[in-house]
This record gives structure tokens, sequence and C-alpha cells, in this order.
């Protein structure tokens, strides 16, 4: 038996924002549409709720996302952080973390090129692969933050696997 996958698309004349507004309607989560370019999401997840963002520039036929982590990294604590991203983005095959540096806020970044057309189920996937990855490093970034580890303790102590059910 031979299965088929249909991935949604549109027009490359069509603006990506307006495919992310029906992502998020089925959702149901919270938004901001800023402008015709941009928009800001409120994320439920398990750590706490992520915001996301979306820019899209024309010219580059880019579509820019971010999704924040609920936490700011203190200046005496950058160091640390900085070690910590650059560990896990060893393990990430899309996308890397970053730190907004003038708000200390840590984050998942990544840009799709929307070229030919607009992936609406890429769009989705993107969204979902954030939510997941933070939710996996989330609490080593609290490690480092809250708990006073190194980045190599938050590792080890945050991404323990869990064998049967509680």
């Amino acid at each position: 038996m031979q299965s088929t996958s249909v991935r949604r698309t549109r027009a490359s004349s069509s603006n990506p924002v307006e495919a992310i507004e029906e992502i998020i309607a089925d959702k149901e989560w919270v938004y901001d549409r800023r402008c015709d370019t941009e928009i800001a999401i409120e994320a439920p997840g398990t750590w706490c709720d992520y915001g996301m963002f979306f820019a899209w520039s024309e010219d580059l036929s880019a579509l820019h996302f971010s999704c924040a982590l609920d936490m700011r990294v203190q200046p005496k604590l950058m160091g640390q952080i900085y070690e910590l991203i650059a560990k896990l983005n060893e393990r990430l095959w899309l996308g890397h973390f970053a730190v907004w540096v003038e708000e200390g806020i840590p984050m998942f970044r990544h840009t799709l090129r929307l070229r030919d057309q607009i992936d609406v189920d890429a769009i989705g996937d993107l969204m979902d692969l954030a939510v997941s990855e933070c939710e996996r490093y989330y609490p080593a970034f609290q490690f480092v933050i809250w708990g006073g580890r190194t980045a190599e303790d938050a590792i080890t102590s945050s991404l323990l696997d869990t064998v049967g059910q509680a």
C-alpha cells in the first residue's frame, strides 16, 4: 500500500503572515498582527508560554522566526549561557538558540526561504519544532540561570532519558 502526503502551499505572491494566522486559528493561540509583515504569538508550553515572532521580508523572500523562552539572563551569567547555547546548538539539525542581548532573553531562531511558494505545512512544522526544542532544553537554561550550574552540568542534569511510567 502506497501512502501519499499532500503539502499545503500557496503562490509566492501570498503573504506568509496570512498563512500563519490560519495555523494559529487551528491551534487557538493568542496573537497580535503588528503590521502586514509581522505577527507575534503566544504559544502555550509545559514550562511556560513561549513568545513566537514572525517577520516577512519580501526582498529576501525570507520568513524570519523566533521563539522566546519566558526567562531573562542576568549579565553576569551571559558567559555560561553562551557556552550552554553553543553546546545545545551542536545537537540541533534545524534552527539555533541565541540570546536577545538587549533584553537578556534566550530564544530559538530560524529563517525559511520561500521563493516559489509558501509551504504552510513547513511553517506549522517549524512552530512545532520550536516548541519541542524549547521544551526539551528549557530545564538546561533554568539550571544555569536559577540553579547556578555550569553549562555542562546543566545539560547532563536536564537531558536524562526516562524509562517506564510513573
